[in-house]
């Protein structure tokens, strides 16, 4: 099954770093009216990026709000970390939030990265191997309990006897977004995802990761082509150049020269400069580009980005399909 075919879809991930639910819901709204097609929260508890003590609002437990008070735009988690919950408990949560959503919802699964709740809480972390396992098993149970009446599963960290999940999502198949670039979650995507996603990086290092995640899919009787691709990239944009390096340089006075935001900057300059570095990703396969956007929210880039960036690159990928005779 493919989901969504060929056609491009923008999205925003907000994430949760707010000091209110007012806030957050204020950025869904606006992103729904402005006509993104997604948007996304992460599964951190404590994110390293906030600091010991910064806001962070809980991901499924604000998804169901964020849900209830949007009507259209495709309602996603990016990722959700599968250590922190048994699948059974997730196939719950996720099957919910379907329901609350009026069947929007597209879940984001991963092996679990850096969080500060793990020292914090005294929470333990498992080994890379083991959270690889963790993900694999964790996609094939939530497929089975969606699915079927009852399940049984016998894996290496999870036993299901008899599992029974009521009622069931209302999407007669809910889209699976596994996310991250190591190579247990691309054996898994390879496997499951109907969508992957991931950081640009360079183009070249993204055509290096398609290149495994193909390797990897062939294995497992699939093709690329199968699986819908995703990036989440950060941008500053402005109308004009002048403006938008004002603008650049004032986020790289604001950020230490260390910041991991740096590498997710995919694009500094005009609307029109943007869609060229998109352009790139979408000629090797990318169909979602999600804008990263975390507080304070800088809406003019999110504007522009729905209003002059969209529809430009959905003209490009139309034009680049009919010329390849597609």
């Amino acid at each position: 099954m493919r989901i969504h075919g060929d056609v491009v879809r923008f999205g925003v991930h907000s994430g949760q770093q707010y000091e209110s639910f007012g806030a957050c819901l204020e950025l869904w709204q606006r992103a729904e009216e402005l006509g993104y097609d997604w948007v996304s929260l992460f599964d951190h508890m404590r994110p390293p990026l906030g600091g010991p003590g910064g806001p962070c609002l809980e991901g499924p437990t604000l998804l169901a709000g964020l849900a209830a008070r949007t009507q259209r735009i495709r309602c996603g988690l990016l990722v959700l970390a599968v250590p922190n919950r048994h699948p059974a408990s997730m196939a719950a949560i996720a099957a919910t939030l379907d329901h609350v959503s009026g069947g929007r919802l597209e879940l984001g699964l991963g092996s679990g990265g850096p969080d500060l709740m793990y020292d914090q809480f005294g929470w333990e972390r498992p080994a890379a191997a083991d959270r690889a396992v963790m993900l694999d098993e964790t996609c094939r149970i939530l497929r089975s309990m969606w699915t079927l009446e009852s399940t049984d599963f016998h894996g290496h960290h999870y036993h299901l006897r008899g599992a029974h999940l009521a009622p069931k999502p209302l999407q007669s198949h809910v889209p699976l977004v596994l996310g991250g670039s190591g190579a247990g979650v691309l054996r898994a995507a390879a496997r499951h995802a109907d969508i992957w996603n991931t950081l640009p990086g360079t183009p070249e290092a993204y055509r290096r990761l398609c290149a495994a995640l193909d390797d990897q899919s062939r294995e497992a009787g699939r093709e690329l082509a199968d699986i819908r691709q995703s990036i989440t990239f950060r941008a500053v944009l402005a109308e004009d150049e002048n403006e938008a390096r004002r603008r650049r340089e004032a986020l790289l006075g604001h950020l230490p020269p260390d910041s991991p935001l740096l590498d997710e900057y995919l694009s500094f300059g005009t609307p029109e400069q943007c869609v060229a570095d998109l352009a790139r990703y979408a000629a090797l396969g990318v169909r979602d580009f999600i804008l990263g956007a975390r507080p304070p929210i800088d809406w003019t880039t999110v504007e522009l980005v729905a209003t002059r960036v969209a529809p430009a690159l959905r003209r490009v990928v139309v034009e680049g399909s009919s010329g390849s005779g597609r």
